[in-house]
């Protein structure tokens, strides 16, 4: 997998299990899937920031994920 493309699935199911989260907690329900996912979004993003040299700044994030968008999408 490459790196860029693990931290755009990364941040993806980072977006949706924040409001799982929020939604778990005001039904008085435990997150069990929700957290599992922001445990798995974060090791995509982890990984990702590892094993690219140099790393992300935050001014490459977006070209990031309009890179990968075009890539996947024909």
């Amino acid at each position: 997998m490459n790196a860029d493309l693990a931290l755009v699935i990364g941040l993806v199911i980072a977006v949706f299990a924040i409001p799982a989260m929020v939604s778990a907690y005001s039904d008085g329900r435990a997150p069990r899937v929700a957290a599992f996912a922001v445990l798995v979004a974060g090791g995509l993003v982890i990984w990702a920031l590892t094993s690219k040299p140099g790393g992300y700044t935050l001014t490459e994030i977006p070209e990031t994920i309009i890179g990968v968008v075009g890539r996947v999408l024909p």
